[in-house]
């Protein structure tokens, strides 16, 4: 009988336990095998609700989750698909989440995904039409439509959160783009890796606080040295471990059966503590050979039960200069928190000014010249002139200011007066994405990430109100190489439907 994991989930007397499967770069072999004999013997069990499937994690190419999950959905165990914007454009992930519903595979982890990495000849051409908001509110308007045909069974799509930031900006973007994920559709969520419990606390107050009737699942990983290492190195997107930690798994598996023994440990009593504190379930990753080790760390869990607060000295320490958001902290609410040098205000936030300003007078629609420069858009287009206005007066300022890519559909003044498409690599509009460390890129480890720029821009204007406040909808490629001037004026872009992002019938 097939569990249904979106009813076990809601129901909030339960406690969900999930497992994440990693495909390999193959369709036939020892993983595949491993795979699925994890999830048999995970449904044979009882305890385990459903596995989920990564998606090319890493940008790596495996096998597609989509198949590797129908097979395990047909012996009974329900599945979570993790549906990542970097390998399609909108219609490719459109016809995919139709082909998930055919398949009756309605459980989506919807995310923005890790960068491109090596495939065959090289890397891949990363896409992201779309971010994690802008697909989570695709798969709602698909299941509006199934349901208006008369499917009764919708997507239930999930979210990532990535509660273990070290910076403010960091960390009250993700707690803002959470709520904009909810907002767009989301039915529950799903904590990236760590091991503070603080911020675990952090997040299940702040949720409880905003959104307490979505639940919400921890990730707990069976850490191995290799990926200990991978984590405290920064290679795994928005995942963290710490120095000291690192250091003590190293040590634990100098022999190996004891560094499993910890692990298996570890991972239960995180696991006891998170279900005391208040999470809905735990989704364990990091089991790579049998169901035995899940089934080990389940028995352990039972056996702590209510005595999980003896456990929490473990996961408290806090990360050395790490923002925490109920800190009790004195602050003067006159200073904003961010300084900046005089470098930093010559670079940044001195053409963030002038940027505004010229935003405000020429592209205000409710400014007293906006007719003018509507007429003057019309008359340059009714001549064929437009490129008159985008090659002598629009690149010649945007694309020096801005590096701008001629994308025909500008959303700087949503990050701030930064340009999206070139400052940020997967061009999201709607919020950073969980990789950042530290606030440097999770491609360009040198550069800082566009959202940490544009918090600091706005924190030093006092508009830090104003951060995250759009829900921005995809960018129109049909403007591409066209003058963004032009386009904003005569109604085209994005802007022309802020509240409302209309699906294809």
């Amino acid at each position: 009988m097939l569990r249904i994991f979106s009813e076990e989930l809601m129901n909030p007397d339960n406690f969900v336990i999930t497992i994440e499967l990693v495909p390999g770069r193959e369709s036939f072999g020892r993983n595949t095998d491993t795979l699925i004999g994890i999830a048999k013997d995970a449904f044979s069990d009882g305890r385990v609700s459903a596995v989920s499937i990564t998606d090319n994690p890493g940008g790596n190419p495996s096998l597609s989750p989509d198949v590797l999950g129908y097979e395990i959905f047909r012996h009974g165990l329900d599945v979570i698909v993790h549906f990542t914007c970097r390998d399609m454009n909108r219609v490719g992930m459109e016809s995919r989440a139709l082909q998930l519903a055919r398949m009756g595979m309605k459980n989506i982890l919807c995310l923005t995904g890790d960068y491109s990495g090596k495939g065959f000849g090289g890397r891949g051409a990363p896409v992201f039409d779309l971010d994690s908001v802008l697909l989570t509110r695709m798969v709602k308007g698909l299941s509006n439509r199934m349901m208006t045909s008369g499917d009764p069974d919708p997507f239930f799509s999930g979210c990532g959160v990535s509660p273990f930031k070290t910076l403010k900006s960091e960390c009250l973007a993700q707690y803002k783009k959470l709520d904009m994920k909810i907002d767009a559709g989301a039915s529950f969520a799903i904590t990236q890796l760590g091991y503070d419990i603080n911020k675990f606390n952090e997040l299940i107050r702040y949720h409880n606080e905003k959104n307490a009737h979505i639940p919400v699942m921890a990730s707990v990983f069976l850490l191995s040295p290799k990926a200990a290492r991978a984590m405290n190195k920064h290679r795994v997107p928005g995942a963290h471990v710490s120095d000291a930690l690192y250091e003590k798994v190293t040590q634990e598996w100098k022999i190996p059966k004891e560094g499993l023994n910890a692990a298996i440990e570890r991972s239960a009593r995180l696991g006891a503590i998170l279900k005391g504190i208040g999470f809905r379930g735990i989704h364990i990753g990091g089991v790579h050979r049998s169901f035995t080790t899940v089934a080990r760390i389940l028995d352990r869990m039972e056996k702590i039960g209510d005595d999980w607060p003896a456990h929490m000295n473990e996961f408290s320490g806090k990360e050395k200069n790490a923002y925490y958001v109920y800190d009790k902290i004195v602050e003067d609410k006159n200073i904003p928190a961010f300084k900046p040098g005089l470098k930093e205000r010559v670079i940044n936030h001195w053409p963030y000014g002038m940027l505004c300003f010229a935003h405000n007078l020429f592209f205000n629609k409710t400014a007293g010249l906006a007719p003018v420069y509507r007429k003057l858009a019309a008359f340059l287009e009714s001549h064929d002139k437009e490129w008159v206005l985008k090659h002598c007066l629009e690149d010649p300022i945007k694309i020096p200011l801005l590096s701008c890519q001629s994308c025909g559909d500008c959303g700087i003044q949503h990050t701030a007066f930064l340009c999206p498409e070139s400052g940020c690599p997967k061009h999201t509009r709607n919020g950073p994405c969980g990789g950042s460390r530290n606030g440097a890129c999770e491609v360009y480890p040198d550069k800082e990430c566009i959202w940490v720029r544009a918090y600091k821009r706005l924190d030093y204007a006092g508009k830090l109100s104003t951060f995250l406040e759009d829900k921005v909808p995809p960018r129109n490629w049909e403007l591409n190489k066209t003058s963004s001037w032009i386009n904003f004026h005569l109604n085209r872009d994005h802007q022309k439907e802020k509240k409302q992002i209309k699906q294809q019938p």
